[in-house]
């Protein structure tokens, strides 16, 4: 496979630092560029996150003495440097939307890990095991932007990667209605134990936006693409309750569901140990062999143990049961900075290499 020169847009936050840390040693993808904000332009990246280096890993070395570049300010230098870019800014919505589109009108495709575009009707959010077919809007979104190389893709929400992919082959029974709880590690608000003591010992029933984005955005993954835009799908209803718990990584979702066609656990069990998607077939560097993993004993999946699971890109799955008032309940669980953010971006930007739509200068 060809090499791949990469940037990183918000280098210095958790999701940015998670980003500089796989590209160590990725068999396609060569570190080039860093960049942040001004108050970081200019310094070493080791001097720029000095103290707030949040990874368990070392910085990696081929990072440490790259000097951080100006994200708005060097956004043509940034471009003419690298094949892409990885985006995971700290701004306003519009301020993140209008970059975006500058780096993507620079001839620089954005692999973005912010929402700001998950609702653009032609910018594909895509998780790739499940609807890599919405990367065919791009040339609609190129016609659109004025451009031959630029574009724009999204990774989805991290909160859903716990609980749609297991629902996602499960459609083909008549996938009514969804109920589902995430209790989400506070690494999904970019923080730690140090940066959040008031977390330790406690829940928080409330994350802004979350709600909404996990009873949504699955519907915009199961859409189609359709005269140049994507058009959610309208089934099935998804109602969703989020919540902060005291646990560093790992998002956990308790998931109800009904169907028209009811089928049997074993034959859910079978739909989920013989799923595989897009990225299984290309046998990308960051797909999990096996996407979804069923775990029969009845403590299981947990964060601590299975959040690692395939290098944090396996979606661990558990205790699926009848239910009184729902056909079925299960519980789901995702590594939220890996497949939620940027292993997941990564896994879609390698998609989009291998897809032609991502090209080496």
């Amino acid at each position: 496979m060809k090499q791949y020169k990469v940037g990183i847009i918000g280098a210095t936050g958790m999701v940015g630092q998670r980003f500089v840390t796989l590209m160590e040693n990725h068999p396609w993808f060569q570190l080039t560029a860093i960049a942040a904000s001004p108050r970081s332009a200019g310094k070493t990246y080791e001097q720029a996150v000095a103290g707030r280096w949040a990874m368990k890993t070392p910085i990696p070395q081929q990072a440490k003495d790259m000097v951080v570049l100006d994200a708005q300010a060097d956004v043509e230098k940034i471009a003419s440097m690298v094949d892409f870019v990885f985006c995971a800014v700290d701004m306003k919505k519009e301020e993140i939307r209008a970059l975006e589109e500058r780096y993507a009108k620079a001839e620089c495709p954005v692999v973005s890990n912010n929402s700001a575009h998950r609702w653009t009707e032609d910018v594909p959010m895509v998780v790739p095991e499940l609807n890599a077919q919405h990367l065919d809007v791009i040339p609609a979104q190129r016609r659109r932007l004025g451009t031959q190389r630029g574009f724009i893709a999204v990774k989805s929400n991290c909160s859903i990667q716990s609980y749609a992919p297991a629902l996602h082959p499960l459609r083909k029974f008549g996938l009514e209605k969804v109920l589902v709880c995430t209790y989400q590690a506070i690494s999904g608000a970019g923080k730690t134990f140090e940066r959040w003591p008031e977390m330790v010992d406690n829940l928080i029933p409330y994350i802004g936006g979350e709600e909404e984005k996990s009873e949504q955005e699955p519907l915009k993954v199961w859409g189609e693409v359709v005269d140049g835009k994507i058009v959610s799908a309208q089934s099935p209803s998804i109602t969703a309750q989020c919540l902060h718990v005291p646990v560093s990584d790992g998002h956990t979702a308790a998931v109800f569901m009904s169907f028209a066609n009811k089928p049997s656990i074993e034959e859910i069990k079978q739909v989920w140990a013989e799923f595989k998607g897009r990225a299984q077939e290309l046998n990308l560097p960051s797909a999990p062999k096996q996407f979804l993993h069923y775990f029969e004993e009845p403590d299981r999946p947990q964060a601590k143990l299975d959040r690692e699971l395939e290098g944090g890109m396996a979606i661990s799955l558990g205790r699926l049961r009848p239910d009184t008032q729902y056909d079925y309940k299960f519980v789901g669980l995702s590594h939220n900075t890996l497949r939620g953010a940027a292993g997941g971006a990564v896994l879609l930007a390698e998609l989009l290499c291998a897809e032609g739509y991502i090209t080496a200068r």
